[in-house]
């Protein structure tokens, strides 16, 4: 299976899994591009993208909803209201928070793994088939420097747009990897070509 191919298939699948979540949260707004977070990580949040990391994702989601600010240093400490909201998601947290992320480090608790469970093993067959077909054959390609540095946030972000006007700072190499579909009008951002560049 080609990585084009398990690309949609795995953003569908967090869709999906994001749906799930919805149903017992109803008040968490969508996803507005699932895919952008198959290339993305973040230290603060979870390097591997996973169930578990959706579901901190949606902690954040709930959060913004209600306008409750749940992280300060830039997004990378969760305060004690990211605490709060993560407990209603299912999630269990260390005594203490980390020094530089706060509560961020949370896991699934014993009743989120059992609401969720269909989910996190479609979850997981869809991240599994996605990395078999990222892996296969990686030495003739380049995915630019924050494929090197494992982040996505290391690399210099550049404007991408969509037609309706919108537009969004992005790491090109992360926007190679998956469309980013706009929320408004529904088509994928892309970086426009530069006009009058040298040949």
């Amino acid at each position: 299976m080609s990585t084009t191919q398990t690309t949609p298939v795995l953003a569908a699948e967090l869709a999906q899994a994001w749906s799930d979540i919805q149903r017992y949260h109803p008040e968490l707004p969508d996803l507005a591009a699932p895919e952008s977070l198959i290339g993305e990580s973040s230290s603060a949040c979870g390097h591997e993208l996973s169930f578990e990391r959706l579901l901190h994702e949606a902690v954040h989601g709930l959060a913004a909803a209600r306008g409750v600010r749940d992280t300060s240093r830039a997004g990378r400490y969760h305060n004690r209201r990211f605490l709060a909201i993560a407990e209603e998601l299912g999630l269990d947290h260390p005594e203490e928070p980390h020094p530089s992320s706060g509560f961020s480090l949370v896991t699934l608790n014993t009743e989120a793994k059992r609401r969720y469970r269909p989910t996190i093993e479609r979850l997981q067959r869809a991240l599994k088939a996605h990395t078999a077909a990222t892996s296969a054959d990686t030495s003739r390609t380049f995915r630019g420097p924050a494929a090197r540095h494992g982040s996505s946030g290391g690399g210099v972000r550049v404007k991408a747009v969509c037609d309706c006007g919108r537009n969004v700072r992005v790491v090109p190499s992360v926007l190679a990897q998956a469309p980013i579909v706009c929320g408004g009008c529904g088509k994928p951002f892309r970086i426009p070509e530069v006009v009058g560049a040298a040949s």
